[in-house]
């Protein structure tokens, strides 16, 4: 996967991180970035967190039913360890990792791996989630997709929790979760 020019090594090593709220698209682009590179039968890996069993115990599966096969792991240094055979590796629900996926990213992409993660950019209190601010820093590319607000047809900001319960995680979809532009939410948190 690796070029030479003039004699010298040029890594097409990169890190792609799409973020947004709830029910933005954020695991239908992994999942279309994916099956693209599979197409031109490159070596693909793709991963989730072990705790996100929502749909699928194994499989990477967005809100609208598209499925891919992935490999689910406990932590990121499992992904570097997995990974290493991949031309391009995929990463769904960034968000729920521990910080050592920045630097598992970096790592993959310093070795010349195409690297996509999907994950939420904001809690459902509108605070930075997990490693996600990290990710988007070390990113050679940041596509932010925005779900419709729920109240008002405006896009989306944050993914607002209707249910009871001030634990960050909490795995839930359409009963637990409304995307909210920011009036929206600013107004919701004031009910």
């Amino acid at each position: 996967m690796n070029d030479y020019r003039n004699g010298e090594l040029i890594r097409r090593g990169r890190v792609e991180v799409v973020c947004g709220s709830m029910f933005s698209g954020k695991t239908e682009e992994l999942i279309r970035r994916i099956k693209r590179a599979q197409f031109a039968h490159q070596r693909v890996m793709i991963f989730k967190p072990a705790i996100d069993t929502r749909y699928s115990e194994a499989d990477v599966v967005s809100h609208q039913g598209t499925t891919i096969t992935s490999q689910p792991v406990d932590s990121s240094a499992s992904i570097l360890l997995m990974g290493d055979d991949a031309e391009v590796v995929g990463i769904d629900e960034a968000q729920f990792f521990d910080a050592g996926i920045v630097d598992v990213c970096n790592q993959l992409a310093q070795r010349g791996v195409r690297v996509i993660v999907a994950g939420l950019d904001l809690d459902f209190r509108g605070i930075p989630f997990g490693p996600m601010p990290h990710l988007c820093a070390i990113a050679d590319d940041v596509t932010k997709v925005h779900a419709i607000c729920m109240r008002c047809g405006s896009l989306a900001y944050v993914s607002h929790r209707i249910v009871a319960g001030e634990k960050q995680v909490l795995l839930g979809e359409k009963a637990e979760y409304e995307p909210l532009c920011r009036e929206c939410y600013q107004q919701a948190t004031q009910e």
